[in-house]
């Protein structure tokens, strides 16, 4: 197929995929009239890359995957390589939700604070507070 056909079947443009293949990561096979040439295998490979972008990982974690499949392995996540970058990205993820959590932690602390000093300057709670109260009272006729 062409490289237009096979953009539109990845569902991505064809300049995404000639960026791919400047960086190595779509081969760049071209048939008899100068014409990019691609199969089923390269859409395996860029269906595989737009998985692996879904979940985060940036294009250069990808590789690992790509060249799992282009080394013949039904999937590409079953190399060592590929398993070494899931489970790096698995210890970013946990990093950014201790810290998230961490976080909240604090926010939450801070509100608790907040609403003790309020309660303190009100007792029985703060004021309500209505929208309606502060705007001009409009009189009907009837």
């Amino acid at each position: 197929m062409r490289i237009g056909e096979l953009a539109a079947q990845a569902g991505t443009s064809t300049r995404t995929l000639r960026y791919y293949e400047s960086r190595g990561l779509l081969p760049a096979r071209r048939n008899g009239n100068g014409y990019r040439a691609y199969d089923e295998a390269d859409l395996r490979l860029l269906r595989q890359i737009r998985t692996l972008q879904d979940f985060g990982f940036d294009l250069e974690q990808t590789r690992p995957f790509v060249e799992c499949l282009q080394a013949g392995h039904p999937e590409g996540d079953s190399c060592p390589a590929s398993l070494d970058v899931y489970r790096s990205r698995l210890a970013e993820l946990d990093a950014c939700l201790a810290r998230l959590a961490e976080v909240r932690d604090r926010v939450a602390a801070q509100l608790a604070r907040a609403e003790l000093r309020a309660g303190a300057d009100h007792p029985g709670g703060p004021e309500p507070h209505c929208e309606l109260s502060t705007a001009p009272a409009r009189h009907e006729e009837s």
